[in-house]
């Protein structure tokens, strides 16, 4: 067993080897290496796989044994300074390990044929690669300083990977903004862990943990300096998994490719704050105040996240500004000290998040066929509707995540979201009322995506986008270029097969096609392999290859069962999360409501179940018969809003669409007053560093120039002048001392 150990390091470096190879291979040989592209996608899968087995042997060891194993070796030496680097197996670095290879493994398959006719495609598999060995790497960290390491490359990559396109300006300022972000977050970061070596004196795990806890002990340590400390070291947290106010870098990092959304708002980045505040959880326990500010910062990103997700036209931003509610739970459960459920939450919510955004990913690729449907075009919900019979795998696997993320049994989300609910009985009862209420607009905002998407009529949209019944289809780019000139022999070849018989809309051409004006609503032949030979007959919008639909197949699995390894029954064997995490994180400190019998746990569910089914109806009611009365979608608001007043004023209505609509506000007050304020503060700065520092310099140099010259007319050359001025200058100031010695 100790061996397996041993060989714990190939965790984050063997997906290293594929940035590695693919940099020299394009150094040496950059025609080959281009040309045979699909071999890395190969190996990416095929090395995170062995990654994935490895770990999954290690948990199984972890638990029968309950072993913690670190391995360690000195990096720096100097004194009484020692840095080690190695890394620290237990069952919180087995949990998400598997879980950052299980959604990597699909995110990768599902990227090969999504961004197969990119231009950057090996550049787009070097990255990914990179993200996965620095998160891998992270996770299996031993001390504060090697988690410091890989979690700025974590930020190195997700600022490559948002801003993958980076010829499309949004996509620059999209990545920037999150580098800046989370700068913020990571200098907190840092001052946190200097703060903590400087107690301590120990960067290691097990040694912080126990000389803090005996410093704590014998009140050895100012309140107020170690309240600070932890603080810093959450702020880190804030940043990465977007919680208030350090979450605006999220929705706009829905500018990269969907395949890097779904990595990285499911197992990756966001995951990561959630992550070392678990693993800190012994720290933050015993500091006052800490635990309380945790909780706290997790309840309003709870509400403002579901708030800002009502209204959202994007599908992609309105699943961030979901994906950032759920962050927020899982932060409220480690703050109320229910580590437990907040890791069980991240485990569902990952599974259900990653299947939502590559089922979003394959709408994309279909709704980007439709006549003038542009990149941003194509995720304008309100651009979309009717796509049931278009693509019914795609709509039947995006209805289950949306059903697991609103809380319905039996479905993942379900069981982890439900026992954060029922702690947050036990924490405080204000708490308790808004993550239920949240519930409820989970469930809303979810259905509403999924009714505006999948029901009603496309034909309606169509119309109503071209301003004419019949119109022509164009192929756009998502490098916005019209190009006339396709240099790659093997697209130039797909391009052909595409258009043997009628011209056809191609998802990442360079050129711009004309189309047969009709030809969205007849069937037409494609050339693709089936599991059976068969050749498919596709309409536009048509449901996506095998190649993405798998991934989404298994994501579906995994969000119908994961869920029931944390089902805490004592009477039904099943909880298999707590013997996990047993032996990494302290149970006695939980809140978290271990159930008996099913009559008590029923009572406790009806109730959050009841909540989602609320919402739910409500959004059936509101857009449910949105698109069988209305062809003409500039009534859409009207709709909604005249329906809503049957229940609400419509002073109420109107302000909740605008906070929603223009994002609470706060990226218009961090404008105006941060970034203003910033601005001002430089130009301050600046004109003083002009007019007075600069000003002093200059003036001395005048100065010295006008004595220089003043004194060059003086002078004549005599030396009996030069005596009779010095013997004068000194008379003076004898004088002068004299009388100011007799005063």
């Amino acid at each position: 067993m100790e061996q397996t150990y041993q060989y714990a390091w190939i965790i984050p470096f063997l997906p290293l080897s594929v940035p590695i190879l693919i940099g020299v291979g394009l150094l040496l040989f950059p025609a080959a290496t281009k040309s045979l592209r699909r071999i890395w996608a190969f190996q990416s899968v095929l090395l995170l796989s062995i990654v994935m087995i490895f770990s999954i042997n290690l948990s199984i060891q972890q638990i029968n044994s309950s072993v913690i194993y670190q391995y360690v070796w000195s990096w720096i030496i100097n004194n009484d300074f020692s840095l080690e680097f190695g890394y620290f197996i237990d069952p919180l670095t087995s949990i998400m390990s598997i879980l950052i290879t299980t959604v990597g493994i699909l995110v990768l398959i599902y990227s090969e044929n999504y961004m197969f006719h990119d231009r950057g495609y090996l550049r787009f598999f070097a990255y990914i690669s990179f993200f996965s060995t620095s998160m891998l790497g992270l996770v299996t960290s031993s001390n504060l300083i090697q988690i410091y390491i890989f979690w700025e490359l974590v930020g190195m990559c997700s600022y490559l990977l948002i801003g993958f396109w980076f010829t499309r300006p949004v996509a620059a300022n999209a990545c920037q903004k999150a580098f800046v972000t989370n700068r913020v977050g990571d200098f907190g970061l840092l001052l946190g862990i200097l703060g903590f070596y400087w107690i301590t004196g120990s960067f290691e795990f097990r040694d912080l943990f126990q000389i803090f806890n005996n410093l704590i002990y014998n009140n050895e340590l100012k309140n107020f300096f170690l309240t600070l400390c932890a603080v810093l070291l959450f702020s880190g947290a804030v940043a990465k998994s977007a919680q208030f106010p350090l979450h605006v870098w999220l929705p706009d990092a829905m500018e990269g490719p969907t395949p890097i959304s779904a990595l990285i708002h499911a197992a990756t980045m966001v995951a990561a704050g959630i992550f070392l505040v678990a693993r800190l959880l012994p720290l933050f326990i015993i500091i006052p105040h800490i635990m309380n500010l945790i909780s706290i910062i997790g309840i309003i990103t709870v509400f403002l996240g579901a708030t800002l997700a009502l209204a959202q036209k994007d599908i992609k931003r309105g699943l961030a500004y979901s994906t950032m509610s759920q962050l927020g739970y899982m932060m409220l459960a480690l703050g109320m000290g229910s580590s437990r459920s907040a890791l069980f939450h991240l485990i569902t919510h990952a599974y259900s998040k990653a299947l939502l955004f590559l089922g979003s990913g394959s709408l994309i690729h279909s709704m980007q066929t439709i006549v003038g449907y542009s990149p941003n075009k194509s995720q304008n919900m309100v651009l979309m509707g009717g796509l049931t019979k278009y693509v019914p795998i795609t709509k039947s696997a995006f209805l289950f995540g949306t059903l697991s993320l609103c809380g319905i049994p039996p479905l993942a989300c379900f069981w982890s979201k439900d026992e954060i609910l029922n702690d947050s009985w036990l924490y405080s009862p204000i708490f308790a009322i808004i993550a239920w209420s949240t519930a409820g607009l989970t469930a809303f905002y979810m259905f509403r995506i999924y009714l505006l998407t999948f029901e009603g009529h496309l034909n309606a949209h169509f119309q109503n986008y071209s301003g004419k019944k019949n119109t022509s289809l164009y192929s756009i780019s998502l490098w916005g270029k019209e190009d006339s000139k396709v240099n790659n022999k093997n697209f130039r070849l797909l391009t052909l097969l595409k258009m043997k018989n009628t011209e056809s809309a191609s998802f990442f051409s360079k050129t711009i096609f004309r189309i047969d004006e009709n030809a969205r609503n007849r069937n037409q032949p494609f050339l693709t392999i089936s599991p059976f030979g068969n050749k498919k007959t596709f309409s536009y919008p048509y449901e996506s290859d095998n190649s993405i639909l798998f991934p989404i197949l298994i994501l579906v699995l995994f969000t119908l069962f994961v869920g029931f390894l944390g089902i805490p029954f004592n009477g039904v064997d099943l909880d298999i999360l707590s013997k996990w995490l047993n032996p990494s994180i302290n149970l006695l400190h939980q809140n978290s409501t271990n159930l008996t019998d099913w009559s008590e746990f029923v009572k406790e569910a009806v109730f959050s179940v009841s909540i989602a089914y609320l919402g739910i109806i409500i959004a059936f009611f509101l857009y449910k018969p949105l698109y069988s009365s209305l062809k003409n979608f500039d009534l859409i608001n009207s709709f909604v809003k005249r329906n809503l007043k049957i229940i609400f004023s419509e002073k109420l209505i109107t302000g909740i669409y605008n906070w929603s609509d223009n994002r609470g506000y706060i990226d218009a007050f961090y404008t105006t007053y941060l970034k203003g304020g910033l601005r001002r503060v430089s130009e301050l700065t600046h004109l003083f560093d002009r007019q007075v520092v600069d000003g002093i310099t200059n003036g001395v140099g005048l100065m010295t120039f006008f004595v220089g010259e003043g004194m060059k007319s003086i002078g004549g050359g005599r030396i009996s002048s030069y005596l009779f001025l010095y013997s004068s200058y000194v008379s003076i100031f004898l004088l002068i001392y004299f009388l100011l010695s007799r005063s």
